[in-house]
């Protein structure tokens, strides 16, 4: 079942930084929105440790002090946090991340159009090999690399949470599934 986070209406614009909006660009890919522009990591938005849940493929994830689900990842083998945002279509990461993940200038194709709460930018269209969050690893997640300028941290978006078998909010906690 999919559902949304709904982020309070008072921290909406002060929150509405650097996190893209994503339009069909160049290259045939998707057209997408996206209601992620109110949700921003900020300074004290420091993940929590996950809680894993009993049993192989499962995770919980406690909201922070901002009402976010924050939590250590691994793309590609290499450690990342990353911030849950379901009104995401897509992971999205910056280009430092993506170059510690091992993808050269070569392999950043910056072809497609995005808006950003900051105003427009362009976007590289990749395919992660795997993104792992304690029991749970997925392969073949599709995301979108920005300028570092254009975005500050990474964003976990539906093309990560589709692949789950479920997940649900309740009592503030985020219950992930494989």
């Amino acid at each position: 079942m999919l559902m949304r986070i709904v982020i309070f209406a008072s921290i909406i614009a002060a929150l509405a930084t650097q996190v893209p909006s994503f339009f069909e660009g160049n290259g045939g890919q998707p057209a997408t929105e996206t209601a992620s522009a109110n949700i921003v990591s900020t300074a004290t938005d420091q993940p929590m440790t996950p809680a894993p849940v009993p049993g192989n493929g499962r995770m919980r994830l406690q909201a922070n002090a901002q009402g976010h689900y924050t939590g250590d990842f691994k793309i590609n083998g290499r450690p990342v946090k990353g911030l849950i945002d379901t009104g995401a279509t897509y992971v999205a990461l910056n280009e430092s991340l993506a170059r510690r993940l091992g993808y050269s200038a070569n392999q950043l194709d910056f072809r497609h159009a995005v808006n950003t709460a900051n105003g427009q930018t362009k976007a590289a269209h990749v395919t992660l090999d795997r993104m792992e969050i304690g029991g749970i690893r997925v392969q073949g997640v599709e995301a979108f690399v920005l300028k570092d300028d254009a975005l500050s941290t990474t964003l976990v978006g539906m093309s990560f949470l589709k692949k789950l078998e479920s997940y649900s909010v309740a009592d503030g906690s985020l219950k992930l599934k494989q």
